[in-house]
């Protein structure tokens, strides 16, 4: 394999990056000037370097920021008593650009299209029980996809958080379907996800 195709058959592996636009970039990236080639490398190697995932809610941040926590969890504005339950990094992101929501997040690290142990054990939901047990959560909310996988995995941790035996008071909440059927919080606009959080229940 020349170098050509080495490049290209990292980058389709990328999120909806296929053969044909990975073979755009290596193309794109063989007429950048030399210094710039360089830049991007020295940007990877510094994402990878200083980078580190938050203790609590697993949000990348800076590890030059307070160690172990992000700059929402180690915030003494945020709302202790709310946690939002979410799948990936993108989706905190799209929920925190509303500036609608003020609690804490908790990231799955993905969806599960089965019950099966196998499909569960790549989720945090050990990680998820910890951070919920000893913590005075007034309100969880199961903030996943309306994708099949999705309700899925809503099903899976809502069992997981009612098996804790917490308080009765404890609320869990949906997103209102503000976000069509199938559709990702990703992709949603900022009305769309304001309605969603604003009508949970």
């Amino acid at each position: 394999m020349d170098s050509i195709d080495k490049l290209v058959a990292i980058l389709k592996n990328f999120p909806t990056v296929g053969s044909r636009t990975a073979g755009r970039f290596v193309y794109y990236l063989m007429k950048l000037p030399k210094e710039r080639t360089d830049e991007l490398i020295g940007a990877i190697l510094e994402l990878k370097n200083k980078i580190k995932l938050c203790e609590m809610c697993f949000q990348p941040y800076e590890a030059s920021a307070k160690e172990g926590l992000c700059n929402i969890c180690s915030s003494t504005s945020r709302n202790k008593n709310l946690l939002c339950i979410i799948e990936k990094e993108t989706d905190l992101a799209s929920l925190e650009s509303t500036k609608k929501y003020n609690g804490l997040y908790f990231i799955l690290g993905g969806t599960v299209a089965t019950m099966k142990k196998e499909d569960i054990d790549q989720l945090r939901i050990e990680q998820l029980k910890n951070r919920i047990k000893g913590n005075n959560f007034t309100e969880i909310i199961v903030a996943l996809n309306p994708t099949p996988e999705g309700r899925t995995t809503s099903v899976l941790v809502e069992q997981t958080i009612k098996e804790l035996g917490l308080s009765p008071a404890l609320k869990i909440t949906h997103l209102a379907r503000g976000i069509p059927v199938g559709g990702e919080l990703e992709y949603a606009d900022e009305e769309t996800l304001e309605s969603a959080l604003e009508g949970r229940k």
